[in-house]
């Protein structure tokens, strides 16, 4: 790889022990959707009804990472990075989400733990990012009890395969997508719109994560490294008024405290669940699913993209929306966007990370996703001067050291994301890699952005 030509500082004040790592999930990078035994998931059915994806894109090939893993496992090398965190496709290595193993599927994410310890990187897994088998959506999906004990014991089969080499396991990637965009908004698989099944899926994915953390637990053999990923951002208040700072708790509450309260302190928060209960809702918590929920972990993964004010009226003042529910509207900071329409907010970065030390202390942290999609435009030969992007990663890092000297135990980061993909509902439309990739010829470019990562990380441990 030549050298990094962008004027953008290189990053600073950070450990040379701290975590250096790229981050990807299955179903974005894959492809070979239907090889070697594995079955249709949710973002498989989702991807074909017509409308759902922007071009009518689908993973069928993605990044065809599943043919090309060595290819990219040595553009990590490359890279100097310490760790490559990536999920494992349930529907491959257990077609259905029921039964035993298929070993051709599971025989693919083996060859991928090994080349990564050959070439010195760690492997981080993420057991579950979002491709839940489509025969358990059809059976109910997260809505339904029964798919905790199915991703506990597909969990195990991982596990089992895996844990003699991986110290690192991530049960869950933002169970609030999972959740709220699935079952609740509609705009992720499985497409869903209702609001008590999200609140089932919330409850149930948690359920699962704390199922398959005891298991996993209990079988060890060794000291392995057990963790959650959530996406949070900041709900601040646009106003001073009551309505505003109301609509920012019941933001807050919805998509960070609903999570980590029951699992650091064992409940759901009590302002929630009377929210919840003045709407006709609730959770579906049975007796013993919380002191589950909130088996101990090692590592939070925290996921950070922008921050966001909430208003409680809408554009015309009024305080309730047509059913009579309180108005907590979105409005996003006045700063440059990303090409997803993201605001811009290292700052509020900090803020949160502050944040999760001081309310929910002794446990550690690891920035498991962050970056951002813009309109890169490659050169003749494929390279992206992307100085909007790292400019963008070197804020957000340096966002992460100042949290870290207010006290914040951030260990690591992870560049979001080695490839550009398959990015949801977006298709095929929003690159957020530091790596191009030319989808008709699957040529893999690394970007100015890679370039600046691999020289800072270089020059943290020098």
């Amino acid at each position: 790889m030549n050298p990094t030509t962008t004027s953008v500082p290189l990053a600073t004040g950070l450990p040379a022990k701290f975590v250096w790592g790229v981050a990807t999930a299955s179903y974005q990078i894959e492809g070979a959707h239907d090889e070697d035994g594995r079955t249709p998931s949710i973002w498989d059915t989702f991807s074909r009804v017509p409308g759902a994806v922007v071009g009518a894109d689908n993973g069928d090939v993605a990044c065809d990472h599943y043919h090309r893993m060595p290819q990219d496992v040595a553009l990590m090398k490359g890279l100097g990075v310490d760790s490559y965190r990536f999920s494992v496709a349930w529907p491959r290595v257990q077609p259905g989400g029921r039964g035993p193993v298929n070993p051709a599927g599971l025989g693919f994410y083996e060859r991928l733990v090994d080349e990564l310890l050959e070439n010195g990187i760690a492997p981080w897994v993420t057991l579950y990012h979002w491709d839940l088998p489509q025969e358990l959506e059809d059976a109910g999906g997260w809505p339904h009890r029964d798919t905790a004990y199915r991703f506990a014991d597909y969990a195990m089969l991982v596990f089992d395969a895996l844990g003699d080499r991986v110290d690192t396991f991530t049960t869950l990637n933002e169970p609030w997508c999972s959740a709220w965009l699935g079952y609740n908004v509609g705009v992720h698989a499985p497409g869903r719109k209702d609001f008590d099944a999200s609140l089932a899926a919330t409850h149930h994915l948690l359920l699962g994560h704390g199922l398959a953390t005891q298991r996993m637990r209990a079988a060890e053999t060794r000291p392995h490294n057990y963790g959650i990923t959530l996406n949070m951002g900041t709900a601040d208040p646009h106003g001073d008024t009551e309505a505003d700072r109301d609509a920012a708790r019941r933001a807050d509450g919805m998509g960070l405290r609903l999570y980590l309260d029951p699992l650091r302190k064992g409940a759901y928060p009590a302002d929630m669940v009377e929210d919840l209960a003045a709407r006709g809702s609730a959770l579906p918590v049975q007796d013993g699913d919380l002191e589950i929920i909130s088996t101990p972990i090692d590592t939070l993964g925290v996921n950070f993209y922008f921050g966001q004010d909430f208003a409680g009226t809408d554009e015309q003042g009024r305080t309730q929306d047509a059913n009579g529910e309180p108005i907590v509207r979105s409005v996003l900071p006045d700063t440059a966007r990303t090409a997803m329409g993201w605001p811009i907010t290292p700052e509020r970065f900090t803020q949160l990370l502050v944040r999760l030390h001081r309310d929910y202390p002794g446990l550690p942290m690891v920035i498991t996703e962050n970056g951002a999609a813009f309109d890169d435009q490659p050169d003749a030969t494929g390279y992206v001067a992307d100085d909007d992007r790292t400019e963008y990663l070197a804020s957000h890092i340096a966002a992460v050291a100042a949290a870290r000297e207010q006290g914040a135990d951030v260990r690591g980061y992870f560049a979001w994301s080695l490839l550009d993909n398959f990015e949801w509902a977006e298709g095929y439309a929003k690159r957020f890699g530091i790596v191009h990739v030319n989808y008709e010829t699957q040529e893999r470019t690394p970007k100015q952005s890679a370039l600046w990562f691999r020289d800072s990380i270089a020059a943290l441990r020098a």
